[in-house]
């Protein structure tokens, strides 16, 4: 069991800590919080926020931000008119639906106008915004619900927690070690980091895998039309290809998920495995 230190650290889970989070976060802290079986850094999506964030973690002032919502807000986040022809909408939220049932994810997709440019990426000649979420059985979506409610957004800014070029914290501790410390970031743990990543059993405890549907990738075998991944993450592209197929779409690969997915985050042996 670990000592809590309550300048930083709440729990996961407990109501009144969740809302002293999200009450925290509406007056502009970070959060770095439980995340389906991994560890985000949650704030607010204004311009100035982000850039704060991006500099906590060693990244430059514009670098464009992942948003995260509940799972009833993620389909609102997206430009549902700019979709090609050959996605249908239908199988694109019908997957979307299994893929979060699952657990954490990410989606890229034409952006709702009311994204700001700084959370979004043009960089395909389409406003796209990349969506991660935990999923729709992890408790982190209670704090999110109350930190929407406390910004009045119906969106945040998210990314992983862990400082540039290193791998997202999976441990609590790990992550307490890297960001209690630092001015202006709460910490909200998982009670338990063993029995949150066994959870999700089908994904590793990384950064989520990312599929984007704002332009088309063609067509795979059988002539199914073809979504891309664009990041290798925490659920295969075995499995991922697997759920696309069942709502009518092939997956192709980006060449920077084609490789191997990533490995997981090691800590040293005086780090504790579980609370």
């Amino acid at each position: 069991m670990t000592t809590l230190r309550e300048d930083t650290e709440l729990v996961l889970g407990d109501a009144e800590p969740v809302q002293q989070a999200a009450r925290e976060l509406g007056e502009g802290r970070a959060v770095v919080h439980g995340f389906a079986n991994f560890y985000a850094l949650t704030a607010r999506p204004d311009l100035e926020a982000v850039a704060r964030v991006n500099r906590l973690k060693g990244r430059p002032d514009g670098r464009a931000g992942s948003v995260t919502t509940v799972p009833a807000g993620i389909p609102g986040l997206f430009d549902w008119t700019r979709l090609p022809a050959d996605l249908p909408r239908r199988q694109v939220r019908s997957l979307m639906e299994e893929l979060y049932e699952l657990g954490p994810f990410g989606f890229r997709g034409p952006a709702a106008d009311r994204i700001p440019g700084h959370l979004t990426d043009g960089r395909d000649g389409v406003r796209t915004v990349q969506v991660v979420a935990p999923g729709r059985h992890c408790p982190s979506n209670a704090f999110l619900a109350a930190a929407q409610e406390r910004t009045g957004t119906d969106f945040l800014f998210v990314t992983s927690a862990n400082r540039s070029c290193e791998l997202p914290h999976w441990r609590g501790e790990g992550a307490v070690r890297d960001f209690g410390h630092e001015p202006g970031v709460r910490v909200l743990v998982h009670p338990d980091d063993g029995a949150a990543r066994l959870r999700y059993p089908y994904h590793a405890p990384v950064s989520v895998s990312v599929v984007s549907f704002h332009r088309s990738a063609g067509y795979g075998r059988g002539g199914l039309p073809a979504l891309t991944l664009e990041r290798a993450g925490s659920l295969s592209a075995e499995h991922i290809r697997s759920v696309a197929a069942n709502h009518g779409f092939a997956l192709v690969l980006a060449e920077r998920a084609a490789g191997p997915r990533p490995q997981a985050r090691t800590y040293a042996a005086s780090v504790p495995s579980a609370r």
